[in-house]
């Protein structure tokens, strides 16, 4: 035994001594076999014979059976040689050096040496001979696998010099620098600071347009590392080119590693207001709507966060047919993230958008929505999203009626009457309010709406607003937002549902009965235009019956709403003629001469129409405000401005719901080796 072991280590250190240093192992060559790497020794045959210190450092290798022990004796010497003026002896070093950092023992014994990596730092970065830059580009990768290996790199300035790697003409010195770039980012801290400060994102953007998917995911990958909570990282990949490169990624490739983490990267940047219309208008919406269908869930959530974060600037985008019967279909699902994000999308999409409206119509998007809400409980994220897309299928377009039947004849209609319970959040309540308002503009939903008593529970919310709203008026102070919402636009939108239903006797006698004319006379004092409309406009109706016409009029109705007849809002000044007429009914000639007197001298007498209107009692259907957006203000991460965006008072426009920051979500741990 002992003596096959002398053999075998003899032979292995001739093969060694051959491979590395030719002349010195005397005649017998026939040992240099398979252990050398292909195309290595044709490499070292052409170089130059190495000097004097290379030789002895060899001697010294060869001689040492444990491959850590020898590494550690070796690595002054290869130090030097590494910081050798000679360019041969730098390659052949270097070539020693890798083959050392192959094998887990002597890698070890390098990443031990701060003298060592930072040789092969400054040789890496100082070299033009491709193949030193190989072979040293490789060492640092080999390290990088190992926390030690990372620190020593990070250390020696290792980023920089990686960095200016990234525009070599060389494939595999391109690799070997991003993936060490992306074990570090990973794993060394300080790492994504020295990147940014080496103006890494600026190196790596550009790589983007390399055709190796393995390379591009590692590639993309380094970029949500980058981007992730910082915002400067963010406009950078931007001003890059970033956001085109990434949806072509989208477009045009099927290696689903690469896809998971482009999609990553866009959802980081789905939340940045530059790039969130450079990414749609790149076609992002598109690109990432073919991929809704992947087998692979963590690509489709990733596409799905990304499709609702773009939402809110996608409302004018031709082209999403596919992508909007897709997020119908998801709506069947049980998954909360998948249905916050299908209903966040269809809410936005649907937006003042005539044709997607229709198309989700037609297509059952009404019945998912409503099933969706039966299904969430008290799931606000999905709730309320659901709420504002009904709220638009159900207003100004072609298909509008049949998505307020629709609603009924899902069973929605007490699903949705119970959402205006406290203590839901403010913004669902405001939603659910607008969306009563259309549906009862359908008059076959009057009788169930008024069975799930929605009326009293619009009148108590009116109530509760309106004494907040008085509070602070009373106090002098500005009306807060209530998440997002202010009182005054409750008592817009109860006042604005509730002059619809009134069109319906029934309902119109149940109004009157909760004593609701006193408020609604106040509410004609309203600073806000919109208020006075809806008051006048719930007044309007309710004086076609005599008892509630005295009442408006024992109330002290006239003085405001003689003012009214002279407000800039034509639908505003025509509903307080129209009451003004019917309360005058009954009055002495001198009121009624005096109302007239009003009337010639307001806007009527250049409108006959209007006059005619208000003198038929006609019920004016006037778009009802939401030709305009009321958005929700923008949320986002705490590294980013919270950025408050005026807020119309609009109780049933359609509005786009504000964006996920990607602050909001954890990020999605990743794995060290990639391509596994």
């Amino acid at each position: 035994g002992d003596l096959e072991y002398q053999m075998s280590t003899t032979a292995r250190a001739k093969r060694v001594r051959e491979a590395m240093c030719p002349g010195m192992a005397g005649e017998d060559s026939s040992l240099l076999l398979a252990t050398q790497v292909e195309g290595q020794t044709t490499n070292l045959q052409r170089l130059a014979e190495p000097s004097q210190l290379l030789k002895s450092a060899i001697v010294h290798l060869i001689n040492y059976q444990d491959d850590a022990e020898l590494a550690t004796r070796a690595l002054p010497e290869l130090t030097k040689l590494l910081n050798d003026e000679d360019p041969v002896v730098v390659t052949k070093a270097a070539m020693i050096v890798n083959q050392l950092s192959k094998k887990e023992a002597s890698r070890r014994a390098l990443m031990s040496s701060p003298q060592l990596v930072a040789a092969v730092v400054r040789t890496m970065q100082n070299t033009s001979d491709l193949d030193t830059a190989r072979c040293t580009t490789s060492i640092l990768h080999n390290l990088s696998h190992h926390r030690e290996g990372l620190l020593a790199i990070f250390k020696s300035g290792g980023i920089p010099a990686l960095v200016r790697m990234l525009s070599s003409p060389v494939e595999s010195v391109l690799f070997y620098a991003i993936t060490t770039l992306h074990n570090l980012l990973l794993n060394q801290e300080g790492a994504k600071m020295a990147v940014r400060l080496a103006d890494g994102l600026q190196k790596m953007v550009p790589l983007l347009n390399k055709n190796n998917p393995k390379f591009l995911a590692i590639t993309t990958d380094c970029l949500q590392l980058l981007a992730y909570g910082n915002q400067e990282s963010k406009l950078i990949i931007l001003a890059n080119g970033g956001p085109q490169a990434l949806v072509q990624i989208m477009r045009n490739y099927s290696y689903e590693k690469l896809l998971w983490t482009t999609s990553r990267v866009l959802k980081v940047l789905s939340v940045c207001p530059s790039n969130k219309p450079a990414i749609v208008e790149a076609g992002g919406m598109q690109a990432l709507g073919k991929h809704l269908t992947s087998n692979s869930p963590r690509l489709v959530q990733n596409c799905l966060w990304t499709l609702r974060n773009l939402s809110d600037v996608a409302t004018k985008q031709e082209g999403l047919e596919s992508v909007l019967k897709i997020l119908v279909n998801q709506l069947s699902v049980d998954d909360v993230n998948v249905l916050t994000c299908a209903t966040g999308t269809l809410s936005n999409l649907t937006c003042n958008n005539s044709k997607n409206k229709t198309l989700v119509t037609q297509n059952s998007g009404v019945e998912a929505l409503v099933h969706a809400i039966l299904r969430a409980g008290d799931k606000d994220d999905i709730t309320e999203p659901a709420v504002c897309a009904l709220r638009h299928l159900t207003s100004r377009h072609p298909e509008a009626e049949m998505a307020q039947n629709s609603v009924r004849l899902n069973y929605g209609i007490p699903a949705i009457v119970k959402l205006l319970n406290q203590p839901n959040q403010w913004p669902l309540v405001k939603a659910t309010i607008g969306l009563i308002r259309n549906l009862a503009l359908c008059p076959a939903n009057h009788a169930p709406l008024q069975e799930a008593a929605v009326i009293p529970r619009l009148v108590q919310l009116l109530v509760k607003a309106h004494q907040d709203a008085q509070r602070h008026v009373a106090a002098g102070t500005q009306q807060p937002y209530t998440d997002g919402v202010r009182m005054e636009e409750i008592e817009e939108g109860c006042t604005g549902a509730l002059h619809i239903l009134a069109r319906d006797p029934m309902n119109r006698m149940e109004i009157f009965r909760l004593n609701t004319i006193p408020l609604f006379v106040q509410l004609l004092y309203s600073p806000v235009e919109n208020i006075q409309r809806v008051a006048a406009g719930v007044l309007c109706e309710l004086a076609q019956d005599k008892e509630a016409a005295d009442a408006i009029d024992a109330e002290g109705a006239s003085s405001p709403l003689m003012e009214l007849l002279h407000s800039r809002n034509e639908g505003t000044a025509t509903y307080a003629a129209a009451v003004l007429f019917r309360i005058s009914e009954d009055k002495n000639p001198d009121y009624r001469k005096r109302v007239s007197v009003e009337l010639t001298n307001s806007l009527f007498k250049h409108d006959p129409a209007a006059w005619e209107a208000a003198q038929s009692m006609i019920p004016i259907n006037e778009p009802y405000a939401d030709d305009m957006d009321a958005t929700y203000r923008p949320m986002y991460s705490s590294d980013m401005p919270l950025d408050p965006m005026e807020m119309h008072m609009d109780m049933d426009g359609d509005y786009p719901i504000d964006t996920y920051s990607d602050g909001l979500r954890p990020p999605y741990p990743t794995a060290d080796h990639m391509l596994a």
